[in-house]
């Protein structure tokens, strides 16, 4: 679904209050903006998403997998 917002004196723009509700975003909470040059994407950024994104990157690495990775690296 596409949603539209003005930007306003100072360059605010007002989260739509569907989109508000369905990201769980409240007032004083902290957005992050990510471009590709070419799109702007809007996430939550609170500490309990940025570590579940964490757990998500890290699942199924390992220290011992790294120390692998590393010994084939250096030809051990």
């Amino acid at each position: 679904m596409t949603y539209h917002a003005k930007v306003i004196a100072g360059g605010t723009i007002v989260i739509p209050a569907d989109l508000r509700r369905e990201f769980g975003i409240k007032d004083g909470d902290t957005v992050a903006l990510e471009s590709d040059g070419e799109r702007i994407a809007l996430r939550r950024d609170d500490p309990e998403t940025a570590l579940a994104r964490l757990r998500e990157a890290m699942e199924g690495y390992s220290v011992d997998r790294f120390l692998n990775e590393r010994r084939q690296d250096w030809g051990e």
